[in-house]
């Protein structure tokens, strides 16, 4: 069976926090940001920000546990034997072959490397093209697009590798 940490799980939720103060910052992307979605510093300022980064604490750990079922492979094997009931046996066929399924693979692909790539796919092939609908559909632009798009693919490749090579 697979053991996940769920601090590791905790941990990987800040990583969209420090991502964001860095991507964000003025001296980064915050500027251009600002003018591509037409805030204002007042406009920042007005928001309950210890109420926004709860939030968005809070959301990203349903991000990365999200991310455990694309970066770790081997959670896959557990959903087809999900509803099996012979599964509470230890000595059933079927829990034998998991055992000795996961004593031979039960490692494999579990690396940062591994993870980074696919929350990066993440970001290109899912978060990206969402944001995409909706910035049309807003009437914003192509910088608007790209700063938020590649925030998102940087912040799902490093939380991708952290899930996959520790939780």
């Amino acid at each position: 069976m697979i053991e996940l940490n769920f601090v590791y799980v905790a941990l990987t939720a800040i990583i969209p926090i420090i991502t964001g103060f860095i991507w964000y910052n003025k001296a980064i992307f915050g500027g251009a940001w600002m003018r591509a979605a037409g805030v204002s510093d007042e406009t920042l300022k007005n928001g309950n920000m210890p109420l926004i980064m709860l939030l968005s604490l809070v959301l990203s750990v349903l991000i990365a546990m999200s991310l455990m079922s694309v970066t770790i492979h081997q959670l896959s094997m557990f959903s087809v034997f999900g509803n099996d009931p012979t599964l509470k046996d230890p000595q059933s066929a079927n829990s034998l072959y998991i055992a000795d399924f996961m004593e031979k693979y039960g490692n494999n692909f579990r690396t940062f490397r591994h993870g980074l790539l696919h929350g990066s796919l993440c970001g290109l092939f899912l978060v990206m093209p969402i944001l995409a609908i909706t910035a049309v559909f807003e009437r914003k632009g192509f910088k608007y697009i790209a700063i938020n798009s590649g925030y998102w693919i940087i912040t799902l490749g490093l939380m991708g590798g952290f899930i996959c090579a520790f939780a």
